[in-house]
């Protein structure tokens, strides 16, 4: 005798158009995954010996050439360190008036927030590498294309962060500045500014962490840093050297991340 004659009823936790859909997704999911397997083109040969392949690159790169890195890392280092600071700041000068002007509640017209979010899309949607390119295309091989780079590249982030915030202050303490006649530098500074400061310099600590490590692959395309002390000694098949340049890498990413960590602590 099924449900119905009984009058219990069935409880199901979904119904069958949630299963369809749900199938459907899995279906998506699936034939996505095998269509990307089979462009990629992978080789099995490569893959089985892959752990000898690692385990004989591990090899050449002991002992590590610690010896080399007064000379050959650290200056590479410090400039990678320049490269993301400056970046950065360059960034939040850029991008500051470009978020200003895509919040709405800031810039009540359509067409100025519209082209701002424009802007900052343009900014996030090409890899920092590719800026890294141009700008060494245009200024050629140094420290100035990846500062650019960097630069141009966090102008979306730093923008669309600072929107969103300004977006959602209050509305209270602004209207009593307008009410009062504050002139608009006023209501920026007294009214939005007192509340976007936390999030501010949680986006710029961030974005500063984010660009120490995206700052340290740009040499592999010449745009200065450490990049290009790594990228000269694979050339060579310098591997003890190589692994001295990974080593630095690694270091400075966690002193960076444990850095911005404490900083965050302490201000916000």
């Amino acid at each position: 005798m099924n449900a119905a004659a009984t009058g219990v009823r069935e409880w199901r936790r979904f119904t069958a158009g949630q299963r369809v859909a749900r199938f459907s997704v899995y279906l998506v999911l699936v034939a996505a995954i095998v269509a990307s397997a089979r462009a990629v083109e992978i080789i099995p040969e490569f893959l089985y010996d892959a752990p000898e392949q690692m385990q004989d690159l591990f090899v050449r790169m002991w002992p590590i050439a610690f010896y080399h890195y007064p000379e050959g890392v650290h200056a590479a280092l410090v400039e990678t360190l320049h490269i993301a600071s400056l970046g950065t700041i360059l960034a939040v000068l850029m991008a500051l008036p470009i978020g200003t002007a895509a919040a709405h509640n800031v810039v009540p017209n359509r067409v100025v927030n519209y082209f701002a979010k424009l802007l900052l899309v343009s900014s996030r949607s090409v890899n920092s590498l590719v800026w890294a390119l141009l700008f060494v295309a245009v200024f050629g091989p140094g420290a100035l294309a990846g500062t650019l780079a960097i630069a141009f590249r966090s102008i979306g982030f730093v923008g669309k962060l600072v929107g969103e915030a300004l977006e959602e202050a209050q509305t209270g303490p602004i209207e009593a500045l307008a009410a009062a006649g504050a002139p608009w530098p006023s209501v920026i500074s007294k009214g939005y500014w007192p509340q976007v400061e936390p999030a501010f310099w949680s986006i710029l600590l961030f974005r500063w962490d984010i660009n120490v490590r995206e700052s340290a692959v740009l040499g592999l395309v010449g745009a200065g840093g450490i990049g290009m002390a790594l990228d000269t000694a694979l050339n060579l098949f310098q591997w003890p050297r190589v692994a001295m340049v990974l080593v630095a890498i690694f270091a400075v990413v966690v002193i960076a991340e444990i850095s911005v960590t404490q900083i965050r602590k302490r201000i916000l």
